[in-house]
């Protein structure tokens, strides 16, 4: 049994062999059949010789048809047309014999027409069948013989990627999956069966086939399932405790074939409260098709995601600007393997150098500039203001300065909704400068009419996995054992993936004829101590029991919710339904730049709290909470 185990394909010969025993004993059986199971015929006939010369006839068909190449273990409808192609062709080929030997040669048929017909027919049963049989006990010798402890699942869908799903199981050696049932919420398939298993309705059955067979996984093997439908789904099975895997699209496995190990655990993103944000706009390629770009913060999550789309609508060339020196060179690496025909130009540097800045638009002459370069993370910003000031605010106008006097065409600002009525340092300086640009911009239109660099803003909510996200911390955090620590219980935030906030990027910036912010449809916010219980739960662990949710209260800066829009901002639809216009009066742009130019003296003066307080006169809706500069709105 060892050696049938270790087998993986049958080598040709053993299957030629088999084929041309089995075409021999039809014939035999079409010729017992004929003498009606009388055996003392056979010595008063040549059914011998008959046989024998049946069997070679289909050897030399074989050797045109190839039937006798497919991998037993993994016949499938393909084999079964060759074989019947073999069969039917060795029919037709006896039938010219008989007529030619029985015509010129003989008067008697080289083999009986009754017995053709028998072989012939039980020849494709049992080609046929011995295939089948010998893959179902492939399958059994690697899952039959082994000792492992089976999992009892089910699989959603069963439809043709719930059959690819179980197939894909049966083959896998190493899966413990064992799958007792589907689940389809389609009516016409109830009571049917796949594979021997029986087909239940929707989730009606779920509860009971747990109490009954001890269900512990669940495969979703659904094409284009909503994602309020996959919700509920996962909802169901969080609340019975089952561990829930997913088979992934079809264009992520259709090359390499569906495998076990390819249905991957379902991940938080799956669980967005809104159907995945799709863009194809042809005209992203036209604008960006030999164009040299500038990215800063592109060894960041958003920069180095925005680098990556880039590459796929080929520019001239591709600047990836950071300050980030290990991030930097590790996006370089990545980028030399996996896009390897994607020109960049990897710069080491900092948006708050000026001649930099001024050397590297004066070399390469940047068309467009995706500006992500910015200090995120809200408590560190809160600790060290000054940072803040220097990196989000003065290095952005910067930056717009010099792109402006290098003539580029469009720069777009990736901004935050934390800018929206700002309760932190980090949001509130993020909103400076979009005032800044999107001031500078209108003075732009109003002195240069024939040219000028287009500013555009960008403003969306959390990205999941990205830096500073909550999401790789519960799973850091899940991984030692917890605790999750969560800041409140009541704390909701908008969240979209890493693809889809840069997909939303380029198309704005394609948009946008200047001076717009735009903002995206995140859906609804997700309530974080939700997100927080069901990591733990897709982990396989349960709350309180094994992982327990702490509450730290509140960090500085930070807000229960999140907004889009401020009190005195509203909405313009565009022609994409993802992607609104935030109406907002700019700011003058001489009395923007004559504000921002103070922060130059005040950063050096190691006043926190004036450095902050002139910030909150640019930025008069910045009210801080849960933080030291509270008592700088109560003095206002």
């Amino acid at each position: 049994m060892n050696f049938l185990t270790r087998l993986k394909i049958l080598p040709r010969w053993i299957i030629a062999s088999l084929d041309s025993l089995i075409l021999f004993y039809c014939a035999l059986f079409g010729y017992l059949v004929r003498f009606n199971f009388d055996f003392s015929l056979f010595e008063q006939t040549d059914a011998i010789v008959g046989s024998f010369t049946f069997m070679v006839g289909g050897l030399l068909v074989m050797q045109n048809t190839r039937s006798y190449e497919g991998i037993v273990r993994h016949t499938g409808f393909r084999d079964g047309s060759n074989i019947f192609k073999t069969v039917v062709i060795n029919f037709i080929l006896f039938l010219f014999l008989n007529f030619f030997h029985g015509n010129f040669l003989n008067d008697r048929f080289l083999l009986p027409t009754s017995v053709l017909i028998i072989a012939s027919l039980s020849a494709l049963f049992m080609l046929i069948f011995y295939r089948l049989l010998v893959k179902e006990l492939f399958v059994y010798l690697k899952n039959g013989f082994l000792v492992k402890d089976l999992k009892n699942g089910v699989i959603f869908g069963a439809g043709e990627a719930g059959i690819i799903a179980q197939e894909a199981i049966k083959r896998d050696s190493k899966s413990i999956f064992n799958t007792v049932a589907f689940l389809d919420d389609d009516p016409k398939k109830e009571g049917k069966n796949i594979d021997g298993k029986r087909i239940f309705k929707g989730l009606n059955d779920l509860e009971n086939l747990v109490k009954e067979f001890g269900i512990t996984e669940l495969i979703i093997a659904v094409r284009d399932l909503s994602v309020a439908r996959k919700n509920e789904i996962i909802d169901e099975c969080l609340r019975l405790n089952i561990s829930v895997s997913i088979v992934p699209p079809v264009d992520q496995w259709i090359n390499g074939g569906l495998t076990a190990v390819a249905i991957r655990e379902v991940k938080i993103e799956d669980l967005l409260s809104r159907d995945p944000i799709l863009l194809e706009n042809p005209r992203i390629h036209e604008d960006l098709q030999d164009q040299v770009i500038l990215v800063t913060g592109a060894a960041g999550s958003i920069g180095s995601e925005l680098c990556r789309q880039i590459c796929h609508y080929d520019p001239k060339l591709l600047i990836m600007f950071d300050i980030a020196e290990s991030a930097l060179y590790d996006v370089q690496q990545e980028f030399r393997e996996n896009h390897p025909n994607c020109p960049i130009k990897v710069v080491l540097g900092d948006v708050r150098n000026k001649k930099k800045l001024h050397e590297l638009f004066k070399s390469y002459k940047p068309q467009v500039v995706f500006h992500a370069a910015a200090y995120k993370h809200v408590p560190m910003m809160e600790n060290y203001p000054e940072e803040a000031i220097h990196c989000n605010v003065l290095g952005t106008k910067t930056l717009a300065d010099i792109a402006v006097l290098h003539k580029v065409d469009k720069f777009v600002f990736v901004s935050t909704d934390k800018a929206v009525n700002p309760t932190n340092v980090m949001g509130a300086s993020k909103r400076a400068a979009e005032m800044y640009v999107q001031a500078l911009n209108e003075y732009l239109e109003r002195n240069h009419k024939k040219y000028h660099t287009k500013f555009i803003t960008t403003r969306f909510g959390n990205v999941l996995g990205s830096n500073g996200s909550v999401i790789p911390l519960f799973k850091k955090q899940i991984m030692n054992g917890g605790p999750l620590t969560v800041t409140h219980p009541d704390i909701t935030r908008y969240f979209m993936t890493i693809p889809e906030a840069c997909q939303l990027v380029l198309e704005a910036g394609i948009m946008g004829e200047g001076g717009e912010i735009y903002i995206f449809d995140m859906g609804e916010p997700v309530k974080i101590l939700d997100l927080a219980k069901k990591m733990v739960q897709l982990s396989g662990k349960k709350i309180d029991e094994d992982i327990k949710v702490i509450f730290t209260g509140l960090r500085e800066g930070e807000k229960l919710f999140e907004e889009l829009l401020n009190d005195f901002e509203t909405v313009k639809i565009t022609h994409n339904p993802k992607i609104k216009i935030a109406q907002v009066l700019p700011s003058s742009y001489h009395k923007i730049e004559g504000q921002i130019d103070i922060f130059l003296e005040l950063v050096n003066k190691n006043s926190e709290n004036e450095l902050v307080g002139h910030l909150k006169s640019i930025v008069p809706e910045f009210i801080s909470n849960s933080s030291r500069f509270e008592v700088l709105d109560r003095l206002n």
